[in-house]
């Protein structure tokens, strides 16, 4: 089981739901989890675990494969579209892993325009799945995070807005976080989740990639209105 085969499946469901297809993500991942149970089970890891009389874990390696995955599909969605708005869309390893020297003059400055100042601690890049840019000046637009849970990282979405806003060189970077939310911390406005009032107050919104009805307000949308947004957003 690989990114590849999560595309795979993501456009079958393409074909069967059509623009609706991002309501299916949570169903694409179950899918997914069976096949890659069976692939678990015959991998080195497992027999492994069964030569020590150990029970092969497969949801800790699930739950990796998940984490790890979800964005690259995400990107995967969205690179299309955003590339049609003459943008540019990374994943955020591509900055951390890269030493300075080996990115290009592009890829730098990009860098360079997300790093958050700690003072005498240093410069550090925020902790952001995907960074949404433009390529002729590779000025920064927006960052997104994504998970399946909001309770995974919300918060911490929460706190690089605000080390964000605090630069005048970053503070006008949106960060948004997209999710499937499949524990329903976004479904209704009143009583408000804490994971919700995160999102209202402290992040620029979150889109939900959901067949779930959700109460929308400004800041927490279904995944159709990103696209337009971001268009709104670049004046377009």
């Amino acid at each position: 089981m690989t990114i590849n085969d999560l595309i795979t499946i993501y456009e079958s469901k393409k074909v069967q739901y059509g623009k609706n297809a991002y309501k299916h993500i949570s169903n694409l991942l179950s899918e997914a989890k069976e096949q890659h149970k069976i692939d678990f089970l015959q991998s080195d890891v497992a027999k492994k675990a069964r030569k020590e009389n150990r029970e092969p874990d497969h949801e800790q390696s699930w739950r990796a494969f998940k984490g790890k995955n979800l964005e690259k599909l995400i990107e995967y969605i969205i690179t299309d579209e955003i590339q049609k708005l003459g943008l540019k869309v990374i994943n955020g390893n591509s900055l951390e892993r890269t030493e300075g020297k080996n990115l290009s003059e592009e890829l730098s400055k990009v860098k360079r325009n997300l790093l958050v100042d700690y003072g005498e601690y240093g410069c550090h890049l925020p902790d952001v799945d995907l960074i949404i840019y433009e390529p002729q000046t590779s000025k920064i637009i927006a960052v997104l995070s994504s998970k399946v849970t909001l309770r995974e990282r919300i918060a911490q979405t929460g706190y690089w807005k605000l080390k964000l806003v605090a630069d005048k060189i970053t503070k006008h970077i949106k960060v948004y976080f997209i999710t499937p939310d499949e524990d329903g911390t976004l479904t209704v406005k009143q009583p408000t989740k804490k994971g919700r009032a995160i999102v209202e107050t402290d992040t620029d919104g979150c889109y939900v990639l959901s067949e779930t009805n959700v109460e929308e307000s400004n800041k927490v949308k279904m995944f159709d209105k990103f696209i337009p947004d971001l268009k709104k957003l670049i004046g377009q």
